[in-house]
């Protein structure tokens, strides 16, 4: 029998985690033969699709409670980042960052009590707040990957504008399996909810995530049009500035041809979702029964795409951007198209990017670089908010 979710970590699961280790090793070169080879074919940079081999290893052969014994909390990366993200910014002489950066973790807790907001930028100060998302597969915890993501991308975005300033709210979130749907739909609402209170105009707030993080921002959005009765109600007295998706998933199914064509190269593979599909919903009688009745807070790309009709009434703007070499490629492409098509009232921006696989996002600020992912977001950052 399986343990529990919230049982201590047993001795024999820590002995497996020596196979694991055993295992590693040949999974990873495998992993790397397939995908360079393949970006090599495609006549694609290999450099990230190094970190996707070994992406794909850590998603698809730990179980969810191996992961999250080895990796950090949400706030122990929170709080370690802050530090050394503070060190490295004073020691180029960043005077700008380094004083935006809380001195010690500035964390607003939730009322449900399991769930909590991760600031990034001076809450007293700020003009703009950025609601973030993370991914992960609903069962990976945030990393620092995303924080200095958070960091280029959506923090430093007012740099140059006197006057403006950028907060970042990172939704600490309940990770699956231990939280099943619609745990973080109602955490996701009572963060923005939270944002709301504080005084933020909806006019100053942008939100989204990559990848889970994509879905749940889809979530939202559908609470927002068609609200939950399980989450906090959420009533707008105007649309939010914009909502952002990085490969996002949004469908339950694995059968579009990006799964077949790309499931080799991606990080993600269909077996993989396939796990954060079990982990996230599997047995939760209350999706099957809403999807049912086509109602698609969980999996919108589920269900007739008239879910998101009217969707101008809560969000100004969608930027959605996958990778051509993703396999969830078709999912973020349909979740961007059907959007324009039932609202047209929304402004999408849709990029489909031929060099990219999943979350090349993520990739660039786990390497600390600025690259052209991070660089494209900021700029639909600054259009949308200043």
């Amino acid at each position: 029998m399986a343990p529990s979710h919230n049982a201590p970590f047993s001795l024999r699961e820590k002995i497996g985690l020596v196979f694991l280790a055993l295992r590693a090793p040949p999974q990873i070169l495998l992993n790397l033969a397939r995908a360079l080879s393949l970006a090599y074919t495609r006549r694609i940079p290999l450099y990230y699709y190094m970190f996707c081999a070994l992406f794909r290893f850590v998603l698809s052969v730990p179980s969810a409670r191996q992961v999250q014994y080895l990796a950090p909390s949400a706030l122990q990366t929170y709080t370690s980042f802050l530090a050394s993200r503070q060190r490295k910014a004073l020691a180029a002489s960043d005077t700008y960052l380094a004083s935006r950066l809380p001195a010690s973790p500035a964390v607003t807790p939730l009322p449900d009590g399991a769930s909590s907001l991760l600031w990034l930028g001076d809450r007293a100060r700020a003009t703009k707040v950025v609601y973030f998302l993370h991914g992960g597969g609903y069962y990976v915890a945030m990393s620092d990957f995303h924080l200095e993501w958070c960091v280029r991308a959506y923090l430093l975005a007012a740099r140059e504008r006197t006057g403006e300033e950028v907060a970042v709210a990172c939704l600490q979130y309940t990770l699956s399996p231990g939280g099943k749907y619609p745990t973080q739909l109602c955490q996701a609402a009572a963060g923005l909810a939270e944002i709301l209170k504080s005084g933020v105009r909806p006019r100053d707030i942008i939100f989204g995530g990559d990848s889970a993080g994509g879905n749940l921002t889809a979530q939202l959005l559908s609470h927002l049009l068609h609200p939950h009765p399980k989450a906090e109600r959420i009533i707008l007295s105007e649309p939010l500035a914009g909502a952002f998706a990085v490969s996002p998933w949004v469908s339950a199914k694995r059968t579009d041809a990006s799964f077949t064509e790309n499931r080799y190269i991606d990080m993600l593979s269909p077996e993989i979702l396939g796990i954060a599909v079990e982990y996230i919903v599997g047995g939760v009688a209350e999706y099957d029964a809403e999807t049912a009745r086509g109602e698609g807070w969980a999996m919108p790309g589920d269900v007739d795409g008239a879910w998101f009709a009217g969707l101008e009434a809560v969000v100004k703007e969608l930027y959605v951007t996958v990778g051509e070499q993703e396999v969830l490629r078709d999912q973020g492409v349909k979740f961007a198209e059907t959007v324009r098509e039932v609202s047209p009232g929304v402004k999408v921006r849709l990029e489909l990017m031929r060099n990219e696989a999943h979350d090349f996002i993520l990739l660039e600020g786990g390497a600390r670089e600025e690259g052209d992912a991070t660089r494209r977001m900021r700029e639909w950052v600054e259009g949308v908010l200043f």
